[in-house]
């Protein structure tokens, strides 16, 4: 088999422009509809048949000249409400709109792959789908492509993501939890309004709610095995509405993020009895809401040894390294709720060319040498996993 390394190395001009194009017309989830444009001519182009998926995904299709197994590739695509401050030539020209988070890099990485697997067509046994995604950011765009069927079939599916732990030239895959679940519980605590002067003929909210929120870091501490990791982050807390009236309704949103399934059921009943305890005591009423989001993501333990062969492969021995798992939250775990898969973290990390900040940051930029890793990548585990029994 050719390097695969040096068959993306062949079009990586072709990726550095294609990403280029994409991060100058960044556009927000579900609304990536001139990406969807650019990819759709580049499928036409490559004679690889497509179709459209929720708003503006795609879901492509290179079925191989033998019958064998399914593999789905995905990248993301959709960018954020960031105004960009790098000086790179080819910055975003939308006010705003930033692709701060590295997807116009995912899928100009999955396009390669695309180029490369397709003049292979011929020595294909199976079928290589290509997951063109919106909404990642959103925790929107999976489902719709599992709801358009896209995952019907499917035997093992494959993702990364840009990670500035680690220098370009370098990947981590690793087996287990690797990044969080997330879910979003809102807390809602009614009283009684009054005058501010007597707040005994009042029930006023917001001095249990500020109890509660100090209450919350006692369920992880006190209701969670310590071996498990737990956030709670209060990011949203309204009440009231004057200086001198008593409150009626207190407000919060809450992040949480976790691994383990046991767990987080642990903490969704706590903070159940911990706000009705509260409410309780001071004559409230309490609703608590749990907005679902992705589950945690786990890489499957066989795909892992497979990967890391494919990994050798591309990127030579010892470049897989592994790094913490983060906290952090993905919606690719919906796709691995369907088949087994792996989520990989590409090395993108150049000093020289300020490509050294965390995604979400103002000053985000992508090393452009990584391009050629990620394609390679993509197409090395696509054909190990094929090929394989």
């Amino acid at each position: 088999m050719d390097d695969m390394r040096q068959e993306a190395k062949r079009i990586e001009d072709y990726m550095i422009q294609f990403r280029r194009d994409l991060h100058e017309n960044p556009e927000l989830s579900g609304k990536e509809y001139r990406t969807q444009g650019k990819i759709m001519e580049q499928m036409d182009l490559l004679g690889i048949p497509y179709e459209k998926a929720g708003n503006t995904s795609l879901i492509a299709r290179l079925k191989g000249s033998k019958p064998g197994r399914t593999i789905a590739l995905r990248a993301d695509m959709d960018a954020l409400p960031i105004v960009e401050e790098t000086d790179v030539p080819f910055r975003s020209g939308v006010p705003g709109v930033m692709h701060a988070c590295g997807h116009d890099a995912h899928t100009a990485m999955l396009l390669g792959a695309a180029r490369i697997l397709s003049e292979r067509r011929d020595s294909i046994r199976g079928e290589i789908r290509f997951f063109f995604q919106e909404g990642e950011e959103t925790f929107t765009g999976a489902r719709k492509i599992i709801e358009a069927g896209g995952m019907e079939g499917v035997d093992a599916c494959f993702g990364m993501h840009g990670m500035p732990g680690l220098e370009t030239g370098f990947v981590d895959i690793s087996p287990g939890y690797r990044m969080a679940g997330c879910d979003i519980i809102t807390v809602r605590f009614e009283g009684v309004s009054g005058h501010g002067s007597a707040p005994h003929l009042a029930r006023d909210t917001i001095h249990p709610a500020c109890l509660f929120v100090a209450d919350l870091q006692g369920i992880v501490t006190k209701s969670i095995d310590a071996q498990e990791p737990i956030v709670l982050s209060v990011g949203r807390f309204s009440g009231g509405t004057k200086a001198n009236i008593v409150a009626k309704y207190t407000e919060m949103d809450i992040s949480m993020r976790y691994f383990d399934l046991q767990a987080r059921e642990t903490v969704h009943h706590a903070i159940r009895r911990h706000a009705k305890g509260i409410a309780d005591a001071y004559e409230l009423k309490v609703e608590v809401a749990i907005e679902e989001g992705p589950p945690s993501l786990y890489n499957d333990e066989n795909l892992t040894r497979l990967a890391d062969i494919s990994c050798k492969k591309v990127f030579g021995p010892g470049r897989n390294q592994p790094i913490k798992r983060l906290m952090g939250s993905e919606d690719m775990p919906f796709y691995f709720n369907h088949a087994p898969g792996i989520y990989a973290f590409l090395g993108y990390r150049n000093e020289e060319k300020e490509a050294i900040y965390f995604p979400h940051h103002e000053r985000f930029n992508f090393d452009e040498d990584a391009l050629k890793f990620g394609a390679a990548l993509f197409a090395q585990f696509a054909l190990d996993f094929l090929e394989g029994e």
